[in-house]
């Protein structure tokens, strides 16, 4: 009969060392996740909430797992800023407002001249100026940044899951990561080529910019539809109460989102979703960073 290993446990005195030794890391994790959130998220906030997880993160780690602490805490800490952002609702009904408004209002302007308006165009439809569009494209793209990470962070690190989830929530885990990667590879040509430069990449807007012929404005453009397709490729998946419903089912807007739907859903199954990680969940190293896949 095999004998379970017992968990080695930290004295009162390494408790507290561990903890002071990494009150760094909880101020850079802090420091990252403002640079993706709106400036009116309360920084002493997320820092209490860190902290609070760092504490956690001490007395649950088990020194004989070979695991380093600065990575298996990272982890918790992570998912305890993204748990108290989602508890601040900090994506605002004002920042949601205006979202819905742009996008119904391309969708208006696209099918009145039959081809994506110009920044110029769908500001002066609604009465903003094209500084102002930028900005509402900017807190919507974090909101599916962090709507993203939920369920798959920045990079193979972070993709470890909770060794104490059940069998069942591993499997779903990893099938979400192998949605995000049948969503990307399904992403038109030129959206694909925006995400893969500038999130896996890390390349410069202006190089994307000079590249694709484009201002760098476009490419912030192009890169937020590209996001915003990717939550909806897999909430077609996974959540499908989640697609927008204001655009008009009988549109060119929604036949063409169908036809990415079915292709996200068509790039693989879930033999192949499951590839894209190890048996523990963490994967491939190419995973996207900067947009919290």
């Amino acid at each position: 009969m095999t004998t379970l290993a017992t968990p080695e446990r930290l004295s009162e005195r390494e408790l507290d060392a561990l903890v002071r030794d990494h009150l760094a890391l909880v101020g850079h994790l802090v420091r990252e996740m403002l640079g993706r959130v709106p400036a009116h998220v309360n920084r002493d906030d997320l820092t209490s909430a860190g902290l609070a997880a760092l504490a956690a993160a001490a007395k649950s780690y088990d020194p004989s797992r070979g695991t380093p602490f600065g990575s298996f805490a990272t982890v918790r800490i992570r998912g305890a800023l993204l748990d108290e952002l989602r508890g601040l609702d900090w994506a605002s009904r004002s920042v949601r407002h205006r979202a819905r408004k742009i996008e119904t209002a391309t969708a208006e302007l696209t099918a009145q001249l039959g081809r994506t308006p110009t920044e110029a165009e769908l500001a002066e439809t609604l009465g903003v100026a094209v500084s102002e569009l930028h900005s509402a494209a900017d807190d919507v793209q974090r909101a599916v940044v962090l709507s993203l990470q939920g369920f798959a962070a920045g990079t193979a690190e972070d993709l470890v899951p909770d060794r104490t989830q059940g069998p069942e929530e591993l499997l779903l885990h990893r099938e979400k990561i192998g949605y995000l990667h049948q969503a990307i590879s399904a992403l038109p040509e030129r959206l694909r080529t925006v995400v893969e430069s500038y999130f896996l990449d890390e390349r410069p807007m202006a190089v994307i910019a000079a590249e694709l012929g484009v201002t760098e404005s476009r490419v912030s453009q192009l890169r937020a539809e590209a996001l915003t397709l990717l939550r909806d490729g897999i909430n077609s998946q996974l959540d499908p109460d989640q697609l927008p419903t204001h655009v008009r089912q009988d549109g060119c807007i929604a036949r063409r989102r169908h036809t990415y739907y079915t292709d996200v859903a068509a790039r693989g199954n879930l033999h192949s979703r499951l590839t894209h990680t190890s048996p523990l969940g963490t994967p491939l190293r190419g995973a996207l960073k900067a947009a919290g896949f």
